[in-house]
């Protein structure tokens, strides 16, 4: 197999972090690249191509950072296009970066892996390549949110939860609103992952929500295991997903979820979701309503969740990076 240069510096507990950890996990003969210099910093690019130059392999990155030489000897992954596409999600240099550095990796390099086919359009659509180009190789169910059991729901204070991070396309204000209007009692509980910042906590002041929202900080797998397994439901109408692994986890988890009928979100949830416009506040809050008092709607949400989750998994995933490199060696 051809020696495969690893960046490594993308390890860590969520979205991308997962993903590169889970990719490496699988891949014992991947060669990890070490640094303290963030893989997202604006010198990467530089660091990268210098290393390249004085080391021999292919180089594969499981985030949206690649060298400026090399390229006919790099895999890049792309998740989504976030930066491009969410205006408050961008700045100056991350445009300049994309279109300059990033595009150009698009055109130049051996592949380019992503997580949905909402990505792969998006992508094709925007760097002008091929679709052939692009590899869908997806996300899956990390072991702490596989094993659901309906056992481990325990009869602690009801609460809806939102796996997010305060960042504006995860349609926090919205949500908010919805829950404030759902019909359903007082003592159900707002819970988000995630610190508190000023910012939110004005607004649930001022929709007189006080006491009935509560944040957990950053939050480990197992932590967040328990989260989605004692939660009446997960509620996600995120404007803007590449993915979306809340879904999925909450799903292995015996979760049933709400989520957005935009994005990558349908193709992720299947029909085992209550899909609704994320634009709507009053299509989150009735769908709030419907899943709170309909415990059958909620029970069949939850076996074919069990089922659709199954679809991803990260051996799965794994198979075909590892496909896509053999290939390479016998070129």
């Amino acid at each position: 197999m051809v020696k495969i240069l690893y960046d490594a510096r993308w390890i860590g507990e969520h979205g991308i972090g997962r993903f590169a950890n889970e990719v490496f996990e699988r891949n014992n003969g991947f060669i990890k690249i070490k640094s303290n210099l963030k893989p997202t910093s604006p010198l990467d690019v530089v660091f990268i191509t210098l290393y390249l130059a004085f080391n021999k392999g292919v180089y594969f990155s499981p985030g949206y950072n690649c060298p400026f030489l090399f390229l006919n000897r790099s895999i890049i992954t792309i998740h989504d296009l976030n930066h491009i596409d969410i205006d408050h999600n961008s700045s100056f240099m991350k445009k300049l970066y994309y279109e300059w550095i990033m595009k150009r990796a698009c055109r130049k390099s051996l592949k380019v892996l992503t997580v949905s086919n909402f990505s792969k359009k998006r992508i094709c659509e925007w760097s002008g390549i091929e679709s052939s180009k692009v590899i869908v190789v997806g996300n899956g169910v990390s072991d702490e949110f596989a094993h659901a059991k309906e056992s481990e729901k325990n009869d602690q204070e009801e609460y809806i939860l939102v796996v997010s991070n305060r960042k504006k396309h995860k349609n926090e204000s919205r949500i908010l609103s919805a829950f404030g209007k759902a019909a359903i009692p007082q003592s159900v509980k707002l819970v988000f992952t995630g610190n508190s910042t000023g910012e939110i906590e004005k607004e649930i002041e001022s929709k007189g929500l006080q006491g009935r929202i509560v944040f957990k900080g950053r939050v480990e797998n197992n932590e967040l295991a328990r989260l989605y397994q004692n939660s009446l439901f997960l509620l996600f109408p995120s404007l803007y997903e590449g993915f979306g692994l809340p879904v999925i986890e909450a799903m292995s988890s015996g979760t049933a979820v709400i989520t957005s009928n935009t994005t990558s979100l349908p193709e992720v949830a299947g029909d085992a979701a209550l899909l609704v416009d994320p634009e709507s506040i009053e299509e989150i809050s009735g769908a709030i309503n419907n899943l709170y008092f309909n415990k059958n709607i909620r029970d069949e949400l939850i076996e074919k969740g069990l089922k659709q989750a199954k679809k991803y998994s990260w051996a799965t995933t794994s198979d075909k990076i590892k496909c896509f490199l053999n290939e390479l060696s016998v070129r």
